[in-house]
């Protein structure tokens, strides 16, 4: 299957960090779907069950590819960094992320 998205050099990721996050994110959307599809078909209460189960396992993916992204970024970010300045300054900054965003 070929990727979605051309991805691109750089510095905040590496191109197999990159194809790890989208494939895992791919799999999260086909996740999200199937949510769609017991949801339309939803009948009975044991349905609502099956539905939040689905749901939930969805949210833990979810979360396990942020942690899998802030994972990256810091091996990225530290191999990258030209100084123990730079490296301190890419370490206050993905502590920030962690903060703001987790």
């Amino acid at each position: 299957m070929p990727e979605p998205f051309k991805i691109v050099e750089g510095s905040a990721l590496t191109a197999l960090q990159k194809k790890d996050l989208l494939h895992r994110l791919a799999r999260i959307e086909g996740q999200l779907r199937g949510v769609q599809k017991l949801i339309a078909l939803a009948d009975g209460p044991s349905d609502c069950n099956a539905v939040a189960q689905q749901m939930a396992a969805a949210r833990k993916a979810l979360d396990r590819s942020f942690v899998q992204l802030l994972t990256a970024s810091i091996v990225t970010h530290s191999a990258n960094a030209q100084d123990l300045d730079s490296a301190r300054d890419a370490a206050a900054s993905l502590a920030a992320m962690l903060d703001k965003f987790a």
